[in-house]
């Protein structure tokens, strides 16, 4: 009974990959559980990924998307500071649950919109590299009586539904990744421009204010 188990444990095939270009991209990721025989059609799967410093998600943006049942997505921790640059930003979990592909039944996929961090002035490269690992997979099948024999018990306080609710159990799959880690490739400014840039943005400031300062003069009510 021990081989047959073993005979039909495979590996999930995972794959992921970053959408348009810039800061701001969309992370989409694939995953085929290799189950044999078995239809996981019951069953929740999520992707748990640790996003470095270097990447975000925005909460407000995934609060907005999720009130349109766009995506369901749990952040650990829930609070994320949009605003601090890379070296300053700490590194967050995201459990990303996955939606059936109609044309496997063993097929899951969802996409996360992510955004890069300001880093600092680099001296020679023009860009950052941001290094994002594989995933772990998790699959939930409280509702299905798919064989669990595969599959190692895992840590996860969080429905399977991705919805309020009471907590079960979820499994940590092995996996084999299409890729080890995905390089996200952020535009950083060179400590040359430094000057430059700072000369720029005074003399711009100044001249916006003293628009200002004379419409307000021009145009003005004064008492």
């Amino acid at each position: 009974v021990i081989s047959d188990v073993q005979a039909a444990c495979q590996d999930a095939t995972v794959t992921q990959e970053l959408l348009k270009e810039g800061f701001h991209r969309d992370l989409l990721v694939k995953v085929e559980l290799g189950v044999v025989g078995e239809d996981a059609g019951g069953c929740a799967v999520a992707a748990r990924t640790r996003l470095p410093p270097g990447i975000y998600v925005d909460p407000y943006e995934l609060a907005s998307l999720q009130r349109h049942n766009l995506t369901k997505v749990v952040l650990i921790p829930d609070v994320v500071d949009v605003e601090a640059p890379e070296y300053l930003a700490t590194d967050h979990l995201v459990l990303l649950y996955m939606e059936p592909d109609p044309q496997c039944s063993r097929c899951f996929r969802a996409a996360l919109p992510v955004h890069g961090r300001y880093h600092r002035p680099a001296e020679e490269s023009e860009e950052a590299l941001v290094v994002l690992k594989s995933p772990e997979v998790l699959v939930c099948c409280c509702d299905n009586r798919l064989s669990t024999e595969c599959w190692k018990p895992a840590e996860v306080e969080a429905p399977c539904s991705g919805k309020t609710g009471g907590a079960c159990q979820w499994y940590s799959v092995t996996h084999k990744p299409v890729y080890e880690e995905l390089i996200l490739q952020v535009p950083v400014g060179l400590r040359q421009h430094s000057l430059l840039v700072c000369v720029v943005t005074l003399l711009a400031t100044v001249l916006c204010s003293s628009l200002i300062l004379a419409a307000v003069c021009k145009y003005g009510h004064f008492s």
